[in-house]
Parts: C-alpha cells; structure tokens; sequence
C-alpha cells in the first residue's frame, strides 16, 4: 500500500520537509531539495489535526510496544521436540514456526492465548498468561496414530500392517460430479487401474489391480468387491454413502477371501451412525457436460473431393471419381446457400436416387447425433446419530443423468436408499442390521448399439441430410431417422442389499460374529421395434404399411446369499508379545434366471404389449404377410462355495510383526475330485522405526517399517460356470425343414471339453516399505512384486481333423506379472492456519508369457513364451516419398539389397514393396529393409521368420500417476486432481483414424484427414480448391486394399513407426473449489456447517495422441470382435464429458 505524507511543512528558509505519521514506513517527500528539521520547533506552527494524528500514532506505538516477546519450547509427550510447527496467537494471524530443536519465538499480549497444531498430535490451547517463557506439551492423537484400515474380516493399525494394502476415503470422492464411485476411485490407488473406455451411461469402467491377471481362455480376473462384507457393485452405490475404500493388492491381505479373491479385494466400508446429537445432512450437484472430445467430419465440398483424390490414387485414372461434378457444384452451391434442396429430382419414378452420390447437404453427424451440452442434477439427504447404545444411519438420493446423445431420449434415473442400524443388546452382544435399495432406470432409442460407433462416420457421409427436401425423415444405410422413430429401449434394475450382523463377546477380546447377507437383483428389460421409413418426393411413406414391428420383454434375476461365522481372540504377554488369532467359516450361493420373449406385428404403436401383438411380419419375397411365432429364451444357472478359513498375527512390542493366513476352498464349478484346494499367505514386517537404536533419529524419521509377503490362492472365476461339462443349446422352431407342418427343434453339438480342468493357480511375492518423516508430514510407502498365474485354461495342441472336433482346451498356460508401487505425500498446517497437502501416485505392471504350448510355430501373432503381453510388431518407416524420383530411387536401392543378398537381380525391377501393394509413387510410404533381402514382407511372421517386422512398441500403459492437490484456509478449500498414463504405444488400423481405407463403404472423412500429401499432380491441386502439402502428415488417400498385412490394409497402412500413437496423457480430473461458511453465520440459523462449491471433471488433457481420440477411450468404440476389422476397437467411442458442477452441502 502506499503511504503518502500527511502534510507537507514549508519551512522559512523554503526547504521541505516531510512528517509521515505511519508507524514502520520510510519514505520521501516529492521534491529533491530535503533538510532534516525539528519536529518539536515546527509541529507548533502546523494545524492542530496533525497534533492530534501524532498523538493517535504515538498511542498505537505504545500500544505496541506493550506486546511481551514470548519463547518457549514444544515437545511431545516423551519430551521430544515438535519441529516446524505453527504456534498462532489466537484470533489473531500472528504466527511463528517452532525451529528443529522445537524452540519458538513470538509477539503476544498478557492475555493472549497460544494454539499450536501438529499433525499427530492433539490441537494445543495454551494461555500466556504475563508469563515470557511458555513451554507447550502436545499430546498425541491416538486416532490418528491408531488409524485403523480396513481388511479381510476386522480392522488393523495401519503401522501392523505386514500386507500391500491401499486406502482412500470419503474426501477424496467429495462433491466429484460423476455418476458412480468407480470413476471417482480412478487414479486414487496406487495398483488400482480404472479405464473408462466409453462415457455411455450403459457402458461401466472396468479396473484390475496390479495390471494383467490371466489371459486364460473363460476365465476372469476381475478384484472382488465387497461393500460392507458383502458382493456389491462399485457402479451402482451411492458414492455419497462410501466412508472409506481399501484395496488388498497382494495375497497375503486377499487371501482369506479364498479363491474369490485372486486378483485382489475392493473393500468398500459404508457410512455408520455415532453416538450424539443427530445430524441431518441435504447436499446437491447440479451440472453440465460437454464431450471431451467429440469427432468432427469434413465439410461435404472438402469429403467430395477428398474421396475422389483417393479414388483417382487408387486407379492412377483422372476419370475414375465417386462425385460427379454435378454433385460436387451442387455441394458448393448449397454451402453458399444459393440452393436449399439436398437432393435433386429423379430422373423417373419417385423416390429419392442413389442419394449416397448425389446428395449436397453439408452434415457433421456428430453433431447430429451427440449435443454440445447436457445437464443432470444430483439430491442427497442423510441423518445420523444415537446413543451408547443405539446408532443409526440413513439416507436417500436421487440423480438424473441426461445422456449426450442428441437423436431420441437417452437418459438414466438412479434411486438409492440405505439404512444401518447398530445395536448393543447386552454388554456382550452387539447387533447390526443394514438394507441397501437401489434402482437405475435407463431410457435409450432401441437403435443404439455397437453399430453405432462402427458406422457413425463411414456410412453417414457429410453431404447425406438427416431431412429431405420436403422437411422429413430421412436416412440412407445407418439410421439417424431410426433413432428418433424406431422405438426406446428401457432398462430397469433393482438391487436390494440386506445385512444382519450378530457379535457376542462372553469375555474381553474374544468376539464371535455371525454374519448373514442377501443380495436380490432384479431387472426388466422392455425393448420396442417400431415402424420407420423415408417418404417420396412428395412427401409420402414409402414402405411404413409393410414394415415390421416388435416388442421384446425379458427379465433377469439373480439370488445370492452368503453367510459366515468367525470367532477371534486377542490377547498379550507382559505387554510386549501380542497375539490375535480368528478362525470362521464362509458359504456363498448364487441363483441366477434370464427370460425373454419377441413377439411381432403390434396392433398399436402406443401400445407396445406382448399380448397385444398379430405375430404377422412382411415377407418381401412372396410380397405378403406372413406368420412369424413368438421368440422365447430363457435359462438357469447357480453355483455354490465353501471355505474355512484361519488368521494369526503376532507382533512383539510393535516392532516385530507377524502374519499368517490359512484357506481351504471348494466350489462347485468343478468335478468332485478337483474341487477343493488349500491356500495359504505369510507375511513379516519390521518397524525399525520402534527400536531402541533409533530414537536418535525419531525426530527427524518417525515411522520406518519395512514388510515381506507370500501367498498362494486359486482362480475359479470363470466365465461359464461349469467348464468341464458339456452343454447342450436347444432352439425351438428353428430347423429349415417342417415335421408334421412345423418347424423342429434343434440342437448344436457342443466342442470337446476337458474333464480334467481345475482352478488356476496365483502365487504372490510383495516385498515393501512405509516411511514418516517430519512429525509424519511427510509420509510414503514403496512396493515391488511378482506374481505368477499358472495353469491357465489356454488353447491345447491341433488334432487330427478326421476327428471333427478342435482341440478341447487344458489348464496349460502360464504368465508372469511384475511391477511396483510407490506413494509420497506431504501435508502441513502454516502459523496463519492455512492447510496443505500434496500426493503424488506412480505405479507400473508388466507381464510375460511363461508357458503358451499351443503356439508351436512361434508365430508373433499369438502369445508367445518368453516374451511380453502388448507387443506391437511393424515396419520401420522411412518417409512419404516427396516425389516419383525418390521412390524409384527408393525401389532402386531394395533392388540392389537384393542383388547383394542373392547374387542377381530380380526377375521384376522395383517390386521390393509389392507385396504390400502396386502402383508405388510420390506420396507413398517408403519402409526400411531390415533383413536386406530386398524385399519388404513380412516373412512367415514367426519369430525365426519375421521378415521386416520388428517390435515398434507395446500397448501395456505403463506408469499410471495420480497428483492430489489440496488447500484450505478460514473457510475456503481448493483441490487439483490429475490422472494419467506416462507410456502407452497406440496402433489404430481403423477408417476413424486413416480416412481413406479400402473402399468408399468402409472409409471416414474426419478434418484431421484433409493434412494428406498433395504435389502439383494431386486431382485438389490442379482444381485450386487445395495447395500444395508435401510436408503433410499422411500419405496420399486411396482405396486399395494392398497386400499382406493388418487384414486387407492398403500399401500406405501397414503398421509402422511412423504411425505408432503416443497414446500417455496427463488429465486435470477434478478442480474443486469451496467455501464453509463461518460459524457464527450459521449457528443462528440452526446450521452447523454450510459448503457451497464448484466442481469440474475432465477439464485439461494433455498428450500428443492424433486428435480425433480420447487417450481414455481408445479402445473403445466398436469392441465386437466379429465385426469387420476396418471399425473393431476404432476409438469411435460414446465420449467421455467434461463436467462442471455447483451445489450445496448443509448440515443441521
């Protein structure tokens, strides 16, 4: 701030000077001639208003002065100094820092009172009291040096811990505008890997822990998760209800969950009442998303001639075009709005020509199909409290999530109630009982399939209108019009949660828990098939009187039950042995039930019922109605497990730790003498931060623990539940020939199967530490392991084919996944009361094929021993030729390699790359000879063999990271949240990302594709709508097919370095900002807390992958792998949404 004089003072001799009246503050008068005068001499002769300013600044002097300088020391309970730590004079922003021998300086009045706040310890309230020296002693927090975590059956200190267990709570998933708590545990976890590869609200993330955990053919290796104890869903729970997650990583914290745990548990721990005053707590988010990324096409002048460049390269033939001039004009003249039609007239009959190349609209159809913005709301009510006795929790919520897509109704409802009860009977018996009811509700167009993202862009060119020229309807190969006429798909789901929990402690630290829990999901499935159609040139249907309508009705049901009993007891010898042993017995059932039926011909259109249905469909062969029978399915499955299992820890004075865990499984998904195994863990730790020796070196290390791990369990995960019978499929009225006038019943012959398969089996190996330095400010841990999935179900060795059946598959393949783990964070509180903290996550996976006996040739496209998963083979790039003459040379030089490989030419010059293509000139690819025989191949893609090919990349994500960012400060609080990936190599082989494939069909015109190679002799060159680009970054467009390779890919899209993606990326997740009003606002009211904040999801991203995909949602798109290879995985994806949000969080 700048302080200006009072008063200027003009002495006689015409000298000025300068009387500042602020305490502290130096300054000058504006003049350059200054002569020191005498205050006394001259404040005589100023106004009396400055006599009385001097007398108020003297009085604020003294006032001052009359602070006492205030020392001291702070220590703990040991008497070991609390280093750096604020001491604050109270209400006031006066602070100091205590120095490392815990000593502190500070300016405060008598009768101020002292605050210090330590992490670790209990906040400190000290009077000074006209006292100079204050010595403060902290006592220690015991929660938070006891902080327990959550694990297999019961709770453990956190500083016992022997196993990889990673923690998360509540805050971290606070006021995230997202839709499930899976998408907000994303980058929380060191292990823990979340993928989100679509953003449609039907498409769920998937995770693991720990990267791969088996490639075994049926097989899964998904981690279990728990909520409460019990088998939940992380999609479907109310996120606000979620009170702390614990990820077990590593056998010897899963493994006494038995064989349904190999890959890990999710342990999700809900929200409990507590004793006291009942809080009511209402809370909200209102936001808005937008896609974070969303394709965009070429404009329809641009595609037009873009699609004949290509199809001019493919054919070398100026003639040779997919767009008339005609059209092309026309294109150009709708654009400029000289015309306002989309198709011309037909030259005979009256129905829309050929409008695939005669069309002149100028769509982007993701603009068509997805919006710029959508909007959802979220309401959370909950209540809490009770007495000693009697604890409650429940609460209610309800979220409206609108979808992104733009064409017919797409939305999702989700209901949710959950209620916990805690009752102590007796002194010695305690009962919890809890239901959890939830119901999502979700509306999309039936139209809506993987077809979607398979087709959006290769068969909705730009210049296709939704609307013809008459106003309606219209739709060429893949419907928009169907989206908004052709029926909804809707979706109910109920999961209904209960618990019963009984515990009975007849003497101190022997406790017997029952507990019993049932899970009931039930879900309805109603899908409606109605009339579409596209009308003449005046305005007419064509075809709606024929068309074939449906409606479809099925439901799902499932049953599942587990229950366990368990006893532990814990005692200890002369204080220092401890000892803790548990013994129990788990069952699990599950029921499960689909049926369905299709019937055809609706009687009303508004009236979509299966009773109300004619069964009559038209046959345009014989151009008449005929009968098509009701459609009905239906099935029923259940399996069952059982377990006994046992735990014993021992530690010696906190010091020296020991774990051992003991499980013996049974399932029924196996034959009688494969059905039960024995699973056992070990793990040790040692806190060397306990020991004598180093109290030295506590004030500076405070927790140092260093642990070890081992643990066996089994996977019986598997897809199909019984893997070892044969199952036979019947279908009603489905044969080709008619027995007695009706169509019979047949049944498939199912494949050979092995009787003899059996679990799979997981040896863990974890070795790691724990660090806290600085009165654990700063806090860390470190993890490495190795961990071996054997005897995975695999394909066997070929049979003879006289014997009509393929091999059935074994238990005959192993891998190997290793990596490590590593978690840093700091948090601290400043003298001026301001909190901050920050976490930094990393973590890596790799894993290698061990045993894969059934790739006898080593061929590299299958899993080969010895080498790692994701693997990326391909040629090595050299460049796009800039001309004729530089691929000739180009061609020259492979000729020559072949020369000195062979001794002789080859019969045909400059056919070293015809395999993968003809017609090679400027503009093309140029791939490196590697193996010098002159000849670009890929051999006999073995790895004795391999031709050209070498491996170029790997798609495993590597380096998965996590930085959390928090600030608060009287009130206000402030997070950064990023996620992301360090390494990722990307093969995209699809039209979304070439543009130009194979042919028209199955080609994309996206605006990333327009930066194609173009010289002087290019068709968009010659015609002026294009200059000259040799420095482009794709080759030139064409529509071949080439050679060997990816499937049919055309000479240029082979795959190569060139094109290799950097698919690693950084994510800003979440940005939060809030404010808590201050107390004395809200006491009157009635309130305790009020919060109003900000939120935004998916805000930044940055990486340097091609700009048309999203570094999360690469994989997904169309993922039916019976699809055409040109649109499988296309990255064509439902986009994710950045998301911003504001709402409310008030507790009474």
């Amino acid at each position: 701030m700048e302080i200006r004089p009072f008063r200027e003072i003009i002495p006689q001799d015409g000298t000025r000077a300068c009387i500042y009246l602020h305490r502290r503050t130096k300054g000058t008068c504006p003049t350059r001639s200054i002569k020191t005068i005498n205050i006394k001499y001259w404040a005589m002769k100023v106004h009396s208003r400055i006599i009385t300013t001097l007398m108020l600044g003297i009085i604020s002097v003294t006032s001052a002065f009359a602070q006492n300088r205030v020392s001291g020391k702070v220590t703990d309970s040991k008497g070991e100094p609390v280093i750096v730590t604020p001491v604050q004079v109270k209400g006031t922003t006066v602070g100091e820092m205590t120095d490392m021998n815990g000593n502190y300086e500070i300016q405060a009045s008598p009768d101020a009172v002292l605050v210090v706040t330590s992490i670790g310890y209990k906040t400190a309230e000290v009077p000074v009291g006209g006292r100079s020296v204050v010595d403060i002693v902290l006592e220690d927090d015991v929660e938070t040096l006891d902080e327990v975590v959550v694990v297999g059956y019961g709770t453990q200190k956190r500083v016992n811990l022997t196993g990889a267990v990673g923690v998360t709570d509540a805050k971290a998933l606070e006021s995230r505008p997202v839709s499930n708590a899976m998408s907000a545990l994303q980058g929380l976890v060191s292990g823990l890997q979340i993928t989100s590869r679509s953003g449609s609200m039907e498409k769920t993330p998937t995770m693991n822990i720990r990267g791969t955990a088996t490639i075994g053919e049926g097989t899964s290796g998904n981690p279990l998760v728990l909520i409460d104890g019990m088998e939940g869903d992380l999609n479907t729970i109310n996120p606000q209800d979620i009170e702390s997650v614990s990820v077990l990583k590593d056998a010897a914290a899963a493994s006494i969950y038995g064989s349904r745990a190999p890959f890990g548990v999710i342990l999700v721990t809900t929200k409990s009442g507590k004793a006291g005053k009942v809080q009511i707590n209402y809370n909200n988010n209102f936001r808005w998303g937008s896609p974070v990324v969303k394709m965009k096409q070429m404009d329809s002048y641009s595609f037009a001639n873009y699609y004949n460049e290509a199809k001019r390269n493919t054919s070398n033939n100026m003639t040779d075009i997919v767009f008339t001039e005609d059209t092309i004009e026309r294109i150009l003249a709708y654009q400029k709005g000289e015309i306002t039609t989309v198709f011309p007239m037909p030259t005979e009959g009256k129905q829309w020509q050929d409008t695939f190349h005669t069309a002149n609209a100028n769509t982007d159809w993701y603009d068509v199909f997805f919006k710029d913005w959508n909007f959802s709301h979220e309401h959370n009510l909950s209540a809490s409290g009770g007495s000693e006795r009697v604890t409650f929790y429940t609460s209610l919520n309800y979220m409206l999530q609108e979808g992104l897509l733009n064409l017919g109704k797409e939305d999702m409802k989700r209901y949710s109630a959950t209620g916990k009860l805690n009752a102590k009977l007796t002194d010695h018996i305690d009962l919890g009982y809890s239901v959890r009811f939830i119901r999502e509700d979700y509306t999309k167009p039936s139209a809506m399939n993987d077809g979607l993202y398979e087709n959006l862009a290769r068969q909705n060119w730009p210049n296709l209108p939704l609307y013809d020229n008459n106003g309606k309807l219209y739709s060429n190969v893949w419907p928009g019009r169907d989206f908004i006429q052709g029926g909804t798909y809707d979706k109910v789901t109920d999961n209904l949660y209960q618990q019963l929990s009984l515990s009975f402690e007849p003497i101190k630290n022997w406790v017997t828990t029952l507990e019993l829990n049932y899970k009931i999901i039930s879900q309805d499935i109603k899908s409606t098939s109605l009339a579409t159609y596209n009308c003449d040139i005046y305005g007419e249907p064509i075809g709606k009187d024929k068309a074939t309508t449906s409606v479809t009705e099925a439901g799902y049901g499932e049953n599942f039950f587990n229950g366990n009993l368990r006893s532990s007891y814990s005692f200890s010898i002369d204080d220092r042995h401890n000892f803790a042993f548990m013994l129990g017995a788990q069952l699990e059932d599950l029921m499960q039930k689909n049926k369905g039926v299709t019937a055809y011909g609706l009687v009303a259109e508004s009236l979509p019922e299966i009773d109300l249905t004619t069964g009559l469909v038209w046959d345009s062969a014989s151009q008449s109605w005929v009968r098509k029978d009701i459609n009905p399915y239906g099935n029923r499955n259940s399996w069952s497990t059982a377990g006994v299992f046992g735990r014993v820890n021992y530690d010696y004075e906190g010091r020296y730790l020991i774990e051992g865990n003991l499980r013996y499984d049974g399932t029924s998904r196996y034959r009688d003498n494969l059905r039960w195994n024995l699973y056992p863990s070990v793990s040790a730790g040692w806190n060397i931060a306990n020991e004598p020796f180093w109290e030295p070196y506590r004030k500076t290390v405070d927790t140092w623990k260093i642990r070890a791990s081992y643990g066996s369990l089994g996977n019986q995960n598997t897809n199909g539940w019984y893997p070892t019978y044969r199952t036979f499929s019947p279908s009603t009225n489905s044969g080709a020939w008619l027995q007695n006038g009706q169509k019979t019943t047949t049944i498939g012959v199912p494949g050979a199967i092995s009787t003899t398969l059996t679990w799979e089996k997981v040896r863990n190996w974890n070795v790691g530490m724990d660090f806290g330095l600085f009165g654990n400010r700063l806090t860390g841990s470190f993890d490495y392991y190795t961990r071996y999935t054997l005897d995975m179900i695999g394909a066997s060795l070929e049979l003879p084919s006289i014997l009509g059946y393929t091999a059935p598959k074994t238990n005959n393949t192993d891998l190997k996944t290793y990596g490590w783990e590593f978690e840093i964070m700091w948090k601290d509180q400043l003298a001026n009361g301001l909190f901050y903290s920050a976490k930094f996550l990393l973590s890596d996976s790799q894993t290698i094929v061990t045993r894969y006996p059934s790739n006898t040739t080593g061929s590299i496209r299958q899993y080969i021993p010895g080498r790692k998963l994701g693997e990326i083979w391909g040629y090595e790039t050299i460049g796009i030729a800039q001309s004729q003459e530089e691929m000739d040379a180009h061609l020259d030089r492979l000729d020559q390699n072949y020369l000195e490989k062979y001794g002789h030419f080859p019969s045909e010059l400059r056919q070293g790359q015809s395999a993968l293509g003809s017609g090679w000139g400027a503009g093309d690819i140029m791939y490196a000879d590697l193996n010098g025989d002159g000849r670009i191949s890929t051999g006999d893609s073995t790895l004795d063999n391999h031709g050209d090919l070498k491996v170029i990349g790997n798609s495993t994500p590597r380096f998965h990271f996590g930085i959390d960012l928090n600030l608060a400060w009287k009130g206000v609080d402030f997070r950064l949240f990023f996620q992301g990936v360090m390494k990722r190599d990307y093969w995209q082989s699809s039209s979304y990302f070439w543009g130009a494939n194979t042919e028209p069909e199955w080609s994309a015109a996206l605006v990333q594709h327009l930066d194609f190679y173009r010289d002087e002799n290019s068709l968009l060159v010659q015609k002026g709508i294009m200059g000259v680009n040799r420095n482009a970054y794709y080759p030139r467009p064409s529509f071949d097919r080439g050679g060997e390779g990816n499937g049919s890919s055309g000479r240029n899209h082979q795959v190569q370095t060139r094109y290799l993606q950097n698919a690693a990326y950084i994510r800003l997740k979440n940005l939060q900002i809030g404010y808590t009003l201050p107390e004395k606002w809200t006491k009157p009211l009635k309130i305790e807390r009020l919060r109003a904040y900000f939120s935004a999801e998916n805000i930044l991203t940055g990486t340097r992958l091609a700009k048309m995909f999203d570094p999360e949602t690469i994989d997904g798109g169309n993922n039916n792998s019976e699809k055409d290879w040109r649109t499988y995985n296309n990255g064509n994806a439902y986009p994710l949404s950045t998301q911003l949000s504001c709402g409310l969080s008030i507790t009474f």
